[in-house]
């Protein structure tokens, strides 16, 4: 039996489904919120409601269900709790599970914007400027190296939550007045792509690439994208991910600029994308990869299998249920 544990699943439902439809029958899907009215947990065989991320006995929580539901391996749907999860990553092996995370200093890079453009810079893959604060932005713009408009947004944060499009020096004094932790990125003029990739636990190769062009977002996901092939941005994408050391599912930020034909990384989230069904409906199967490494199967490389030109169109559902049917007590 293959159980797998879904944390935070929040509203998205499709992963929950995607892995119920992977395991088909050979094993449970297991999930949790922390609150009662998160619908993706109904969508899995077993739900819990657990304690918010920054409670103290939180990972003993996790531990417990993982014993009681004989868990097989953990992954986070959340940023915040990715560190934490990888943090904690031995005490989920000393009890048989495998956390599906990166290592914790890659998920802290990862979090903070900063020193993901500083790694980055290093490795020498082309990338948007950034600025920690006013006035080093403000001497880069005096030797003519950047210029307004400019992106204003917290050096660790999700869902896009405070990014400003800002074109003016009143309005970023403003914003760095109002708010703390924010840091100042060069407006990128480019179009904007996704990549979802995968890269073997066993292995460490990256076995999958799915490759988007965004065409809407909404709260800092992707809302329509069409998909797209690119040998090139393929094998630099690979080379990155497997120098670095990143497992299992990533999501990448990606522009390119057409002028001059250079594809930019903005940001890496190691955990699946809010755009991922896309990748799933055309193939990409991440959750039957991350069952194969579970049961001791490495994945073959096969990257760029699946059809261009198809769109996905995200729109609302819902679900509704009576209140005594709700797992636990919240409302």
């Amino acid at each position: 039996m293959t159980n797998i544990l879904i944390l935070s699943a929040g509203t998205r439902n499709k992963v929950v489904q995607a892995f119920k439809k992977e395991l088909n029958g050979k094993g449970k899907v297991i999930a949790t919120d922390c609150s009662n009215i998160g619908p993706a947990i109904y969508d899995a065989d077993v739900q819990y409601i657990v304690p918010r991320i920054d409670a103290p006995d939180y990972i003993d929580c996790i531990l417990d269900i993982c014993k009681n539901e004989e868990v097989t391996g953990v992954f986070s749907l959340i940023d915040p709790e990715l560190s934490l999860l990888a943090k904690n990553a031995e005490r989920f092996e000393e009890i048989g599970v495998t956390p599906i995370v990166s290592s914790y200093e890659l998920c802290e890079t990862s979090l903070d914007k900063y020193s993901m453009y500083e790694m980055l810079l290093k490795l020498g893959i082309p990338t948007a400027k950034c600025y920690k604060d006013i006035d080093t932005f403000e001497s880069a713009m005096e030797q003519g190296e950047t210029s307004f408009p400019i992106f204003v947004k917290p050096q660790k944060g999700s869902a896009s939550i405070n990014i400003n499009a800002v074109e003016s020096q009143e309005m970023l004094s403003a914003l760095f007045h109002d708010y703390e932790g924010l840091m100042i990125q060069e407006f990128m003029h480019g179009q904007e792509y996704g990549a979802d990739v995968y890269i073997d636990m066993i292995s460490g190769k990256c076995t999958s690439i799915f490759l988007k062009k965004k065409i809407k977002m909404r709260a800092g996901e992707t809302d329509k994208s069409i998909s797209v092939k690119d040998d090139r941005i393929f094998s630099q994408i690979a080379e990155f991910v497997e120098k670095v050391g990143y497992r299992g599912m990533i999501d990448i930020d990606l522009f390119h600029d057409d002028e001059t034909g250079t594809w930019y990384l903005s940001e890496v989230n190691p955990r699946f994308g809010g755009g991922y069904p896309h990748a799933y409906a055309c193939g990409v199967n991440m959750p039957a990869q991350i069952i194969n490494n579970l049961e001791g199967i490495e994945n073959p490389v096969n990257i760029g299998d699946y059809e261009e030109d198809v769109v996905m169109m995200k729109y609302n559902e819902i679900m509704v249920m009576k209140e005594e049917e709700l797992t636990g007590e919240d409302l």
